[in-house]
């Protein structure tokens, strides 16, 4: 049993090549969509820098264009040849290909592999995409710093890029289990922001001297860390971290280098967990998502979201891609193409 699609339905359809893209809003039909298992009618998706990147020429990351970006979706099917995700159901999705390299959720219906399919629980479809792959990906990396051991009375932890996706979200989930959270960000009108999420101080981006050279060994000042930003920034989180500390890393808007040494490493025990929310197996991607509708749920969505008609999503890639945007945008699709 399903629901039939329409005739024809809108989405925004970046066409380009590695020189030029654009974004355009059509009208498509359901033989635009990939093969899949279940179809959903998208009621919300996020922004996330990877969708910036999607619209931006030489980004890297669309295989092929023409592509309808948004990297995660959340909604309620529609059609379906899947036993577990039958009509009717809400769910979400983000990883695997989707937006880069199988058409995503900036529009009004997906259609996925069963195996991609989370389903919702203790969320409805705007608190989803509200936490999005940024929020899942900072989950992932607080959920790395506890089965590391460590424990809100081990000392402070390092979030980096604070005021963004991930950094916001892990700022939020980490107070909330206990932790004293130091927020670096290089907006100096986050504190308020930051602090009222939990942080228990506000610092600038580090090395505050973007000259100054990182030492193989600094002072150890954190227990752990947060890294969404890479570059000197995760060079000098390594050189700082206590003996036995972790750094769960999943960015790279400070740069791809890692100016570090085997120092922190070998004299130090410290790890570097490496956060990858793309091809996380789906049996982990469901369970992590089922806990953070529970108890590793975000204490401040509202706070830490602006939502957006899908119509208007262009000028909020353009603030991601700029460096001006905070937190986390929500992207109303389901009857935001008209805004």
């Amino acid at each position: 049993m399903s629901n039939a699609l329409p005739t024809e339905f809108s989405a925004l359809v970046a066409e380009g090549d590695q020189t030029a893209v654009r974004l355009e809003h059509r009208r498509i039909g359901a033989d635009f969509l990939p093969a899949g298992d279940v179809t959903i009618q998208v009621e919300y998706s996020s922004a996330n820098f990877k969708d910036a990147l999607a619209i931006t020429p030489g980004g890297g990351v669309v295989r092929e264009y023409p592509m309808i970006p948004g990297i995660d979706l959340a909604g309620t099917v529609v059609d379906s040849a899947s036993d577990r995700f039958p009509v009717g159901t809400k769910v979400l999705a983000h990883g695997y290909t989707i937006g880069t390299g199988t058409h995503g959720g900036y529009s009004e219906y997906a259609r996925v592999p069963e195996g991609w399919v989370v389903p919702l629980e203790g969320l409805d479809s705007k608190e989803a995409m509200a936490i999005g792959t940024a929020g899942f990906t900072a989950a992932m990396s607080v959920q790395a710093i506890q089965r590391h051991g460590i424990t809100p009375s081990d000392g402070p932890i390092l979030v980096t890029g604070a005021s963004g996706g991930v950094g916001s979200v892990s700022v939020d989930l980490l107070a909330g289990l206990g932790y004293e959270v130091v927020a670096s960000t290089g907006k100096k009108d986050a504190t308020e922001f930051l602090t009222g999420l939990g942080a228990a101080e506000v610092i600038g981006r580090m090395p505050e001297d973007p000259d100054e050279k990182i030492k193989a060994l600094g002072k150890s000042r954190w227990a752990a860390g947060v890294d969404s930003t890479g570059g000197r920034g995760l060079a000098y989180l390594l050189s700082t971290l206590n003996y036995g500390g972790i750094v769960a890393a999943s960015g790279l808007t400070g740069g791809t280098s890692l100016p570090t040494t085997v120092m922190p490493f070998i004299l130090r025990g410290v790890t570097l967990k490496g956060i990858d929310s793309v091809q996380l197996g789906i049996d982990a991607r469901r369970e992590l998502w089922h806990r953070i509708g529970t108890d590793l749920r975000p204490r401040h969505l509202d706070a830490l979201t602006t939502e957006h008609a899908v119509a208007d999503v262009e000028a909020v890639l353009k603030s991601i891609s700029d460096g001006t945007h905070t937190a986390r945008s929500v992207i109303r699709v389901r009857g935001g193409f008209s805004a």
